[in-house]
């Protein structure tokens, strides 16, 4: 009786992706998956087709093509590889692999993509392993690769059974014991042969792993040696492999590079919102969220330019990024054509803040970002935001620093109560008259008041130092006109000894 696959001391699933050049491609270009596509690398005149999709393929492409005999396709898209692109999706499925398990090993070769992980104990978190093996499928899908998934107790046998398998086979899943005779229908190539191995196998009449495997072992050897031996143990799915688990760093970003120098912005965002939709699954598949948004633009003056994005809160919301950046590249656009654009992102985990029962109601974030980011569009970057307080004495010194909605719960005033202080920019003009060196009574807004208490002299000086030396004396008075208005205010005169009214208290 067969040993039920789920007790194996060993089980191991394969992640097989071909034709990876197109894939990486077409990853991020999903207007053009439905179409008939060609990778071509090299410089001229020796440029040849890498790869290409199976749209391609049916109309009679091929790899090893060059210019001119794929340009006998009118229909067919012929696109430059871009290694950059490759590596960001590589590190992707690196990514989704890693959501199943810590060990895997990546054992890519050419144009394809293999990476096998390591599977064992984890049925009590994702089921059997055909239900592992159709999970991680669709999270592949998602990110827009097209791959197969071979599961079983031997290494080596889940990546020739996946290397083997057809389009339309998309999850196999080998039973313990029945390691050969999955392998026997499986053609030689998937044991990827040199040519001279190839040439041998083929004069002898080989074709299928059940031949190799039915040769004898003492004469294989005797005529390949070694490597016979090897490639006879696979074929029986015999053959031991000592695992070695590969670690990456996990690092949102999107890479691409354009077909033609880009100028116009609504273009630029149509590529950054499908680069955005990947960030965003793929930030969502580890409970995450993107707290800030790096766009680098490849100039065609050989030039690179950087902006960054920090919402007040991190947001999965592809529409808010969107137009965030849409409101950033516009306030500040590039000065030449784009070549290539990377997409980088800060991952962050969205917080929650609990507000008491009695106590306001905070702005929802996504409207105060896109508000903030309108105002700064209209009025200048540096001048919309939060004021804070210089270190320092001087009167009316401070700074505008990037708005925020402060984490800590909310609460109301408590203790003594303070009035409100209103200050006036500019300040306006007073005149102040003066006995025993205290105001009694003033002019302003061409109204007369008597004071009736008067709180002060609040002096003040600094930087003797530098030629913007300054002084200043503060009294805090409250006034009556003539009519019984009351005015509360603040009054302050500097060392010309003119008088201002510099704020009012509520």
């Amino acid at each position: 009786m067969d040993q039920p696959l789920n007790n194996s001391a060993e089980l191991y699933a394969c992640l097989y992706a071909g034709e990876f050049p197109a894939q990486a491609m077409l990853r991020l270009r999903p207007e053009l998956r439905n179409r008939p596509c060609a990778v071509m690398e090299g410089e001229p005149p020796l440029k040849h087709v890498c790869s290409l999709n199976a749209l391609a393929r049916r109309l009679g492409a091929a790899h090893g093509m060059t210019q001119v005999e794929i340009e006998t396709f009118p229909s067919v898209t012929v696109l430059a590889r871009s290694t950059a692109e490759e590596k960001t999706a590589r590190s992707v499925l690196w990514e989704c692999a890693g959501a199943f398990s810590p060990r895997m090993e990546d054992i890519s070769r050419g144009t394809v993509f293999r990476c096998v992980i390591d599977i064992t104990g984890t049925g009590m978190l994702f089921g059997p392993p055909q239900s592992l093996a159709e999970a991680l499928l669709k999270r592949v899908r998602e990110i827009g690769i097209t791959a197969s998934i071979a599961v079983s107790c031997n290494f080596d046998v889940a990546v020739c059974v996946a290397r083997g398998m057809t389009p339309k086979d998309e999850v196999s899943v080998v039973p313990v014991g029945k390691e050969a005779a999955m392998l026997a229908p499986l053609p030689l190539s998937v044991l990827e042969l040199s040519e001279e191995q190839a040439e041998t196998f083929s004069l002898w009449g080989i074709r299928t792993l059940e031949m190799l495997a039915a040769l004898p072992e003492k004469s294989l050897i005797a005529r390949m040696g070694q490597k016979g031996k090897r490639l006879w143990q696979l074929a029986r799915g015999e053959r031991t492999h000592l695992f070695v688990p590969q670690e990456r760093a996990f690092k949102l970003e999107e890479h691409m590079e354009l077909d033609s120098p880009v100028e116009l912005l609504t273009s630029l965002l149509f590529v950054i919102e499908t680069m955005l939709e990947q960030l965003i699954l793929r930030a969502s598949s580890h409970a995450l969220s993107l707290a800030s948004v790096a766009i680098t633009l490849s100039l065609e003056s050989k030039g690179s330019y950087t902006r960054t994005i920090r919402p007040a809160l991190p947001s999965n919301d592809r529409q808010l990024w969107i137009k965030l950046i849409h409101l950033d590249l516009e306030a500040h656009p590039p000065q030449a054509a784009i070549l290539s654009l990377t997409v980088s992102a800060e991952p962050g985990s969205t917080g929650k803040v609990q507000l008491g029962l009695f106590s306001p109601q905070l702005p929802e974030p996504m409207r105060l970002d896109l508000t903030v980011a309108r105002l700064g569009a209209m009025v200048g970057e540096g001048n919309v935001g939060r004021p804070e307080l210089n270190d320092t004495h001087r009167p009316d010194s401070f700074r505008i620093d990037r708005f925020s909605v402060p984490a800590e719960t909310i609460s109301g005033v408590s203790g003594q109560q303070r009035l409100p202080k209103r200050q006036l920019r500019p300040a306006e003009k007073a005149v102040v008259k003066l006995r025993y060196k205290r105001p009694v009574e003033f002019l302003v807004r061409r109204k007369r008041y008597h004071v009736e208490q008067a709180y002060g002299p609040w002096t003040a000086s600094g930087e003797w130092w530098n030629p913007t030396a300054w002084e200043s004396e503060e009294w805090d008075v409250i006034g009556r006109s003539g009519d019984g208005a009351v005015l509360r205010c603040c009054l302050s005169h500097d060392q010309t000894g003119s008088w201002r009214m510099v704020a009012l208290y509520d």
